[in-house]
């Protein structure tokens, strides 16, 4: 990023903004990045396309309806304005307008999303998205990807304003530009193909993510005590020093899934939103030019 770009103020939510579409992009699997040491056999792409090519018009409109809905449920939900809440805290905040840079934008990516035509969790996971890029402008293009997607979950993905990647990148992707990656449940090995990806102070400090707690991988790890977990988290164990870690399962966001489920009479051992979000947090990076990440590997 140019040092003699002024900083933009980041705006406050707008609900009335229309969402733009973003199209996808082409060739961007050909572009050259800066090079991260990584296993040879890690580090191929994986060219990508639907298993399940089977749809109609029919079953694309019954999907997009129930994805319509889930927005409008979610929306509505206290759960929604207690993580709205929690976004636009100085905490939070600051440290997304640090982020963005003089870049004034910040693309997302969705990883490992899962079925959003078969299971609710994902749906309510591509809402949140949804609705995220909906409330603040500085989100930039949304990009998703997960072998499962069919290809009736592509075209309404893209209907929605997202690009479906072609490539399966196997969470490597390189932020050479602000990104906020968007990875709740994912595998712990996604998180660690990213990390390994970004292994370096420049790319790690573009980077936010939203997904698994990084401290509750740290304490499984400390109370299982076996040296091959730990050896296949080693990225997540040894990031957690330069990670502010906010997670959204504070008291008042359990109040909050608590608060949906009475609302709709669901069991609270069954409800959907809680299933697609607990236990995750927010993840911002702080990475010293001269910090040596080398050393910081266990």
């Amino acid at each position: 990023m140019a040092s003699s770009a002024q900083t933009p103020a980041l705006d406050k939510p707008n609900p009335a903004e229309d969402w733009t579409v973003v199209l996808p992009r082409r060739g961007k699997q050909k572009r050259n990045f800066h090079k991260v040491i990584i296993h040879e056999q890690q580090k191929q792409e994986q060219l990508w396309t639907p298993a399940d090519i089977e749809t109609n018009p029919e079953r694309e409109s019954k999907l997009m309806q129930k994805i319509q809905t889930c927005i409008r449920k979610l929306e509505s939900s206290s759960f929604w304005l207690k993580f709205l809440d929690q976004l636009q805290t100085p905490e939070v905040f600051d440290r997304f307008l640090k982020a963005v840079g003089s870049e004034g934008k910040m693309q997302m990516v969705i990883y490992g999303i899962g079925s959003i035509e078969s299971y609710e969790p994902p749906r309510l996971q591509l809402s949140l998205a949804i609705l995220i890029k909906k409330m603040f402008s500085w989100i930039g293009e949304v990009e998703v990807f997960d072998p499962v997607i069919s290809l009736a979950e592509s075209r309404v993905l893209t209907a929605l304003g997202c690009s479906v990647l072609t490539v399966n990148e196997q969470g490597r992707r390189q932020a050479l530009r602000p990104t906020m990656f968007f990875m709740p449940h994912c595998d712990a090995e996604l998180y660690e193909n990213l990390l390994e990806a970004n292994w370096r102070h420049d790319l790690l400090s573009n980077m936010t993510l939203f997904g698994n707690s990084f401290d509750a991988y740290e304490q499984h790890v400390s109370e299982c005590k076996i040296l091959r977990l730990a050896d296949s988290r080693k990225h997540i164990l040894a990031i957690r020093q330069f990670v502010k870690e906010l997670p959204i399962d504070s008291r008042k966001h359990v109040v909050a899934i608590r608060q949906y489920v009475k609302e709709r009479s669901i069991d609270p051992f069954s409800d959907d939103l809680f299933r697609a979000f607990h236990g995750s947090s927010w993840h911002f990076f702080d990475i010293a030019p001269h910090s040596d990440l080398c050393d910081a590997k266990p």
